[in-house]
């Protein structure tokens, strides 16, 4: 164990509290080919919020020959010292929902360029079944020359970083580890058991590893595919979603989910990269494509529900000013991948609505570029035909919204947190 150097590819959500955390035991260099992104780390700052920027800075080194710390990198003849890669960068979806490995097939390219004999690979990027094996690792062998489970080997470790989740931090989340070989699953185990205090779980394969993370948060969407569902249903019978949860919450062995928007990089992704490899071996999976399709509607869902309920109220639709209370994929956190607010609000532009979004966590610049929309981190200074709150940020929950709202204007609250003085709620 002393004489392990790590070299974490990818400096993102996932990779950076994951190098901070190592970093704070091992000679660590967190590699990137973002050059905006090193040296915004290198400066002791970190715009995902994951990492404080005090905790960033005790362990942020100069120079990338230390015992212990992180030395920040968009250079790759500094990671080639190292004995353990991990791999940590994104895998979205493309526009079809077919899973996109365009960054983990690049990150294998640039370790078959530095892998030497004896090292390991420990892939955390999110993958259907078969992928670090089938698509990985022969991108490593083909670069580097080396035999796989014979000159150097690989583990997997799904990333279980939660974004904006302060409480359940990267060391206190049990991780599941596993190795190409018995043997190198343990030191693959042995190597995150050092630093994760909730523990470690041995897989007894790469593949076994790769199917838990991506039913875990499959089996989350279908849930939660599940309530919005029921939200549908209720709201035709003129029943209280919201309440009839809580009634429901009394038995103690019933599952606490609730109706909402599912987006960002986890949740609203994985699903499709265990579908895509079920229909690779012939099997079209029914409930999981089911559970996709529910939850990708609800944006439209919301839009349709506000309108309806501005057009009961005697407001006229087109032109209106409508007030969009969040545009990240969760609350308390600045992540704006893949997230669903944006479906509501291009459904809600659609009517003609002339909307304003206000989010004091998301980057105006990243969301113009993401999406083409203009944000605001203060509230305009403007009265609303009608409100919709999408994200449960704790500074919208004591905002008095009726006070920039006409006599007649609409709430609706998406996340069932504003109380029963909304018009409208999921």
């Amino acid at each position: 164990m002393n004489e392990i150097k790590i070299a974490i590819i990818g400096l993102g959500y996932v990779g950076l509290p994951l190098a901070h955390l190592f970093a704070t035991k091992y000679p660590v260099v967190g590699f990137d080919i973002n050059k905006l992104r090193i040296q915004e780390l290198r400066n002791g700052m970190d715009h995902t919020l994951e990492v404080s920027d005090k905790a960033l800075k005790k362990v942020t080194k100069e120079i990338p020959d230390v015992k212990i710390g992180l030395f920040c990198t968009d250079q790759l003849e500094h990671i080639k010292q190292c004995n353990y890669y991990i791999i940590t960068v994104p895998t979205p979806v493309d526009i079809a929902n077919k899973p996109d490995l365009t960054a983990l097939y690049r990150s294998s390219e640039t370790i078959g360029k530095v892998i030497k004999k004896g090292d390991i690979v420990i892939y955390e990027s999110t993958v259907y079944p078969g992928a670090t094996e089938e698509e990985c690792i022969p991108i490593i062998e083909n670069i580097s020359g080396l035999k796989y489970n014979q000159d150097f080997f690989a583990g997997y470790s799904p990333e279980r970083i939660n974004p904006g989740d302060k409480e359940h931090t990267v060391d206190k989340i049990l991780k599941v580890t596993s190795g190409s070989t018995p043997e190198i699953g343990t030191k693959v185990d042995k190597l995150y058991k050092s630093v994760i205090t909730a523990g470690t779980y041995l897989a007894p394969s790469i593949q076994v590893a790769e199917a838990a993370k991506v039913i875990e948060n499959s089996q989350r969407d279908i849930n939660i595919a599940f309530v919005n569902e029921l939200a549908k249903i209720f709201n035709l019978m003129g029943i209280d979603t919201q309440e009839v949860l809580k009634a429901a919450a009394t038995k103690w062995n019933f599952l606490p989910f609730s109706p909402g928007l599912v987006g960002g990089h986890c949740i609203g992704v994985d699903p499709y990269y265990l579908a895509q490899k079920a229909q690779q071996y012939g099997y079209h999976p029914e409930i999981i494509l089911a559970g996709r399709r529910m939850n990708d509607s609800m944006g439209k869902y919301v839009a349709a529900e506000v309108v309806k309920l501005m057009v009961q109220n005697d407001l006229k639709v087109k032109g209106s000013k409508i007030l969009v209370l969040g545009i990240t994929f969760k609350e308390n956190c600045p992540d704006v991948r893949n997230t669903k607010a944006v479906d509501v609000i291009n459904n809600l532009s659609s009517y003609g609505a002339k909307i304003d979004i206000f989010d004091p966590w998301a980057s105006p610049k990243e969301v113009r570029h993401e999406y083409q929309l203009i944000t605001s981190q203060q509230l305009p200074n403007k009265i609303y035909d009608g409100i919709v709150l999408t994200v449960a940020h704790s500074h919208f929950l004591n905002m008095d919204l009726k006070s920039i709202l006409k006599s007649n204007g609409i709430i609706y609250d998406v996340k069932g947190v504003l109380g029963k003085y909304v018009n409208g709620r999921l």
